[in-house]
């Protein structure tokens, strides 16, 4: 059960802080999408610059002499997307340290446990690029259970555990990206990196609700909790089967038709093959490995997890009609749901469009901040002494 960081200074600021970096990861992962399926993911072959440089190169000259020239064709028109996603999402990991710092600050040795474990991380940065690729993953993994540690150890009275576990999970999004680079968009990481950036943004959300104190009353709030941790699970599950369908460029698999697929309504198919998590590294997976059958089942497989999100998210809205004082959110959740099944069925028929299919990833983040705002409200509020 967390509440509100009080105190003096920064700490007060707390809830502003969160807020923007709601905000911003909200961006992140929009833009995130944006990049990702406007096909720049690889357009900076080298982590965290880009062909050396900590913006990006303007011509093809300007990489001429870089080593990553040899790995990846200069893409001037691409190149800015990644490298502005890089800096955004380095902004949000500094505004989660920060928050980090906050609330570990009355925890022993909290800050000192913070920052130890960031200058690892930051220690294994250029070690990375020197190319000490094992000594720098090390580090970093240092780093993780540092964190990971205090926020085993520490309580769950005030937001110093889930803070802390939020700076742990945007470092490992950090090699997530990397290896997305290293790794030539493998699709297991591609779709790590998305569920991160979400989770990254549900973290968020209920510091940013929690800070700001301001609980919601319902008759049933047990019974509620429970409704929506299921649903924010059962979304999570969607979320990555999205996501295996973008890694594996599996999103018109079935042609531009809809409800059915390739002409059928069954057509053949091959689970077996699609759900194979871990394939080989050093395979350049841009535009999928997958044969025709195995993108039609990752495609198969999405819709018809839509169908149980659908029904679901019904079922709930109808459960919090029932609330009194709960009739906005249900209806802000029905909507939101359907606008995301419309948005769906859309990139199908449409041929996925790069402006819709960018807004199907936002929608899908949107329908998580509500179920968190609602989760993050309706858990019970402590107030310290």
């Amino acid at each position: 059960m967390n509440t509100r960081v009080p105190g003096s200074g920064w700490a007060r600021h707390f809830h502003r802080i969160a807020w923007l970096a709601v905000a911003l990861a909200l961006c992140v992962i929009v833009f995130g999408a944006f990049v990702r399926l406007s096909h720049a993911g690889l357009s900076c072959p080298d982590w965290p610059t880009c062909y050396g440089r900590a913006t990006w190169p303007k011509a093809v000259g300007d990489v001429a002499n870089h080593a990553a020239s040899t790995i990846r064709e200069f893409d001037g028109t691409r190149a800015w997307r990644e490298q502005v996603h890089r800096h955004l999402a380095a902004t949000l990991g500094v505004l989660v340290l920060i928050l980090a710092l906050l609330g570990a600050r009355r925890r022993p040795r909290g800050i000192a446990q913070v920052l130890g474990a960031s200058v690892l991380v930051g220690i294994a940065i250029p070690m990375y690029m020197h190319g000490e690729h094992v000594t720098a993953s090390l580090l970093a993994l240092a780093g993780e259970a540092i964190l990971l540690a205090a926020a085993w150890r520490w309580s769950n009275t005030d937001l110093a555990r889930v803070s802390v576990l939020t700076l742990a999970v945007i470092i490992f999004q950090a090699l997530l990206g990397m290896w997305t680079v290293t790794w030539l968009l493998k699709p297991i990481v591609v779709m790590g990196h998305l569920l991160g950036g979400m989770t990254t943004l549900g973290l968020l959300t209920w510091m940013a609700w929690r800070s700001t104190d301001l609980p919601l009353r319902v008759v049933d709030e047990r019974n509620l909790r429970l409704w929506l941790r299921v649903g924010l699970a059962v979304l999570m599950v969607q979320i990555a089967l999205g996501g295996w369908v973008s890694a594996n460029y599996a999103a018109l698999a079935c042609g531009m038709q809809f409800p059915k697929c390739l002409g059928q309504w069954w057509p053949p198919h091959d689970f077996s093959e699609a759900m194979v998590l871990w394939r080989g590294i050093g395979v350049d997976y841009e535009g999928g490995v997958l044969d025709a059958s195995a993108r039609t089942a990752i495609q198969l497989l999405h819709r018809l997890f839509a169908c149980v999100v659908l029904v679901y998210m019904a079922t709930l809205v109808v459960r919090l009609l029932r609330e009194p004082g709960m009739r906005g959110w249900a209806v802000l959740l029905g909507l939101l749901t359907l606008l995301q099944v419309g948005l769906g069925i859309a990139n199908v028929l449409l041929g996925l469009p790069l402006k819709i299919a960018v807004m199907h990833n936002a929608g899908a983040a949107l329908l998580l901040l509500v179920l968190v705002t609602l989760l993050a409200r309706l858990a019970p509020f402590v107030q310290e002494d």
